[in-house]
């Protein structure tokens, strides 16, 4: 009797189970029919933002045109002795080189010294003749004009350097050798370039951008630029010339850029240069980069508008960036579908995830 009344509570037990998980498995099915074709999405709220265009540029840092400058000589001579090599920096007064004049001016100053002398002696006889009345003051006035441009003529010689034996060229500032233009031994013409030189902190950035791009620019605008090489140490400036000619060597339109007084520690003459220059600002649509989806129609982005998708068209206006900006007709209180996009179409059912609901695109 007691074996009889085991069993049945036992199948009273597991008859109560088997009704417990099928009424379970049919929520879950009832549940599963209710997601069934909604997407689960995650969303971004669009905001509106600043941006501007970057038009990119290549070139060097090279000495400004405005400030270096080539050191020569107003007449011939000859190299007797180099101290300096091209690219050193020298401090102000340094002697860079030694020179002997040229023959040529060396006599020429002598012939002066000899034409001083003479003029002199023919002064003093003059006036001699003349308190004896027997000079004319005629003739006096044309001995001390003589004089005087023989003293001129010393004077011009000197200057040329005829009457040292030897000449140094020091550095007139602070600064570096840029070119050497002369080798020891060499001999050189009048008015010939030495060597070059570039005072301290006289770097300009040399750049090309595309010609399409030459319109966006004018004098002002802030330029980010960084060396090629190294660890690229970005230095800020800004547009100093726009150029209106293509290079037609690199085929490209110049530009130069101010570069700042910290650049001379990092940067050397000729070091090559990437820059970014800011165009323009204009106000878009901030929304992030897995947002935007593209078709043959052009850019689109979803909106979630009451639980189903709304297919905005827009325009990629700044696609850097993990935050894009993009121009359309958003409705600012509509979240933008950014996870799960490419899986509805437009007027479809979305449903939001939690973890993303009321999210913002970063600044």
């Amino acid at each position: 009797m007691k074996r009889n009344l085991l069993a049945r509570c036992a199948a009273l037990a597991f008859t109560a189970l088997l009704l417990a998980a099928c009424a379970k498995g049919g929520d879950d099915d009832d549940h599963a029919d209710d997601a069934k074709g909604v997407a689960l999405v995650t969303t971004a709220m669009p905001v509106q933002r600043s941006f501007h265009d970057n038009v990119a540029a290549w070139g060097s840092a090279v000495a400004d045109p405005h400030r270096a400058r080539a050191i020569s000589f107003a007449h011939g001579g000859q190299v007797v002795a180099l101290q300096v090599s091209a690219g050193q920096t020298v401090r102000r007064g340094q002697p860079l080189l030694l020179v002997a004049p040229d023959p040529t001016a060396h006599s020429a100053y002598q012939q002066a010294q000899s034409a001083l002398t003479l003029a002199d002696g023919e002064l003093k006889r003059t006036e001699q003749l003349a308190a004896q009345h027997l000079a004319t003051a005629s003739q006096l006035a044309a001995a001390r004009k003589a004089l005087a441009d023989a003293q001129a003529t010393l004077a011009a010689q000197r200057a040329l350097g005829g009457g040292a034996a030897q000449e140094t060229v020091a550095a007139p500032d602070d600064g570096v050798v840029t070119v050497l233009s002369v080798a020891l031994g060499d001999r050189f013409a009048a008015n010939a370039p030495l060597l070059g030189f570039m005072p301290a902190h006289a770097l300009i950035a040399e750049l090309g951008v595309q010609p399409d791009a030459g319109a966006q620019l004018r004098v002002g605008l802030p330029v980010s630029m960084h060396g090629v090489y190294g660890d690229g140490k970005a230095f800020d400036g800004k547009l100093v010339m726009v150029g209106r000619a293509i290079d037609p060597q690199t085929h490209l339109l110049p530009v130069q850029a101010q570069l700042p007084a910290e650049a001379d520690a990092e940067l050397a003459a000729g070091a090559a240069l990437q820059a970014s220059i800011q165009s323009g600002n204009y106000t878009a649509w901030a929304v992030p980069r897995a947002a935007v989806l593209h078709d043959e129609q052009g850019d689109y982005l979803y909106q979630a508008d009451h639980d189903k998708a709304h297919r905005v068209e827009v325009t990629l206006r700044q696609p850097a960036g993990d935050t894009v900006g993009v121009l359309g007709k958003l409705d600012a209180k509509l979240p933008v579908i950014v996870q799960g996009a490419y899986e509805v179409d437009d007027g479809a059912a979305v449903r939001q995830g939690d973890s993303a609901a009321g999210s913002e695109p970063k600044p």
